[in-house]
């Protein structure tokens, strides 16, 4: 694997695939595919967290409606917390200082840029929980819930750009 592609690609291509690395370089090097890539891996770990809850670990404790609105509140925030991961090592990573530490250590960096991940992410956050709600009442809550997702990423990748992860000028001498 090249140079280029370890920087670009966050994770090693097996040898079989090599033939795929000058596609993947060119396509992951739009941060928004980037961020859409990372997205998607929320979008998953949303999907099982909630089908988790709502289906086995809830099933038995609440009313439907209460279950669903427990279930989603915590899908919701553990695929944040997967996408701020992401997103930090991989998607700007370019605009934060190297090291695994820096990025994701427990430290006043790192949790500071988590509430401003979390703070920017309130309006998407907002829009997923309240449209999943309501496009639940006519059609199957998964289905509602990945069609919120896709609503909710361009509000999340915009306020993340500008604001959380915003490049940062050298002070001027």
């Amino acid at each position: 694997m090249s140079d280029q592609a370890m920087k670009v690609l966050p994770f090693h291509l097996p040898a079989r695939l090599a033939w795929a690395e000058p596609w993947l370089l060119r396509l992951y090097r739009w941060r928004y595919v980037r961020f859409a890539t990372v997205g998607a891996s929320g979008t998953l770990v949303n999907m099982a967290v909630l089908f988790v809850l709502q289906e086995w670990v809830l099933a038995g404790v609440l009313d439907p409606a209460q279950r669903l609105s427990i279930a989603l509140a915590c899908a919701i925030a553990v695929a944040t917390l997967n996408n701020f991961a992401w997103n930090s090592l991989w998607t700007w990573a370019d605009r934060l200082a190297s090291g695994l530490q820096t990025r994701l250590g427990l430290n006043r960096s790192t949790l500071w840029r988590l509430l401003k991940y979390a703070l920017a992410s309130w309006f998407g956050i907002l829009i997923q929980y309240a449209l999943t709600l309501w496009l639940s009442g006519h059609m199957h809550y998964l289905l509602a819930n990945v069609i919120s997702i896709v609503v909710a990423s361009v509000s999340n990748y915009l306020t993340n750009d500008w604001w959380t992860f915003r490049r940062h000028q050298p002070p001027e001498a």
